[in-house]
């Protein structure tokens, strides 16, 4: 197995963990008032995945947990810049060793291989008629736009089942507008509404952004790279922080442009005739979701279009506010 090695202690941290759970939504709630954050809280509403009870096979042992205690701790881990220097000091920072360059003679895929065949047994054979019919055709409800960021997957933080969700994960979960021209997003976008005719579009982004920090720290006169050249899709949302935050710090900022770049990124799916005209119909609904990957907590909400007005184009409002904690 994948050798990870943490100098601090896992418990320790996990136990800090919960005491910050549990401070959470005072501490949301504060910034939510200092940004001035359209999106309030509210405790109501449900939107979890598929709620089952694990099997037998399915519960973890003890060395699983202690594993995954381990695991939990990267999570802690402000990456925050796609510096390759910067992420590799704070790689050293937290002393963590990875699986390419542990020096274990078992190959890197070992326990990617176990969690196959797990899943195999555990779930595909288990549910073979399910998974037969899934090879047929899919009829996802959901189209899920979600950032690209390893520590936040739409299927673990939402419970999604496979054949509920089509999903399409990028830099900042961005969508651009269409004029920009195709992209995979624009792409999936298409096939998803147009073919697979989702009845729900949800855009989910999350604390702890780099994409989102990448934005907020790049000056128009840098020479653009890939990454430049895609996060400036969200270059409205980080407008509207600095102005709205200006006299917040630069980490504060981010936390409101991370949310500001959902509502854009809802805004811009206006912008596709097919996706506008699917909501006037009432054939379709957008939503904005935010994870919070240090406090495990999740804000959800409805984008709604309220039309179109004489010289002022397009109008929204924020409907049916979530917060899960």
């Amino acid at each position: 197995m994948a050798t990870w090695r943490i100098s601090c202690q896992a418990r320790s941290v996990l136990s800090a963990a919960a005491a910050g759970f549990r401070a959470g939504a005072t501490r949301t709630r504060r910034a939510s008032s200092a940004l001035g954050d359209p999106l309030q809280h509210s405790a109501s509403g449900s939107f979890t995945g598929v709620s089952r009870s694990p099997s037998e096979n399915e519960r973890l042992t003890e060395k699983e947990r202690l594993r995954n205690d381990r695991l939990t701790t990267s999570l802690f881990t402000n990456s925050r810049d796609f510096s390759t220097a910067k992420h590799e000091e704070r790689r050293k920072t937290c002393d963590v060793e990875t699986m390419a360059e542990s020096g274990a003679d078992e190959d890197v895929f070992d326990e990617i291989k176990l969690r196959f065949l797990s899943f195999k047994k555990n779930k595909f054979l288990k549910e073979a008629q399910h998974y037969q019919t899934l090879a047929k055709i899919q009829s996802p409800k959901f189209m899920v736009i979600a950032c690209a960021d390893s520590r936040v997957c739409p299927s673990n933080i939402v419970g999604f089942e496979p054949g509920e969700a089509l999903t399409v994960r990028n830099v900042a979960n961005l969508v651009p507008p269409s004029e920009f021209g195709p992209s995979e997003t624009s792409a999936a976008l298409e096939f998803a509404v147009k073919s697979l005719k989702v009845k729900n579009i949800l855009v989910i982004g999350h604390s702890n952004c780099a994409g989102i920090e990448a934005l907020m720290s790049m000056n128009d006169t840098e020479s653009r790279s890939y990454v430049d050249k895609w996060i400036i899709n969200g270059k409205a949302a980080k407008l509207r922080a600095k102005s709205v935050a200006a006299h917040l710090d630069l980490d504060q900022q981010c936390k409101h442009c991370e949310k500001e770049s959902i509502n854009e990124s809802l805004k811009n799916l206006f912008t596709y005739p097919w996706i506008e005209e699917r909501v006037v119909k009432g054939e379709l609904v957008l939503y904005g979701g935010y994870y919070d990957l240090v406090n495990c907590t999740f804000e959800k909400w409805t984008f709604y279009f309220e039309g179109r007005m004489p010289g002022e184009g397009r109008k929204f409002s924020i409907r049916d506010r979530s917060f899960w904690r």
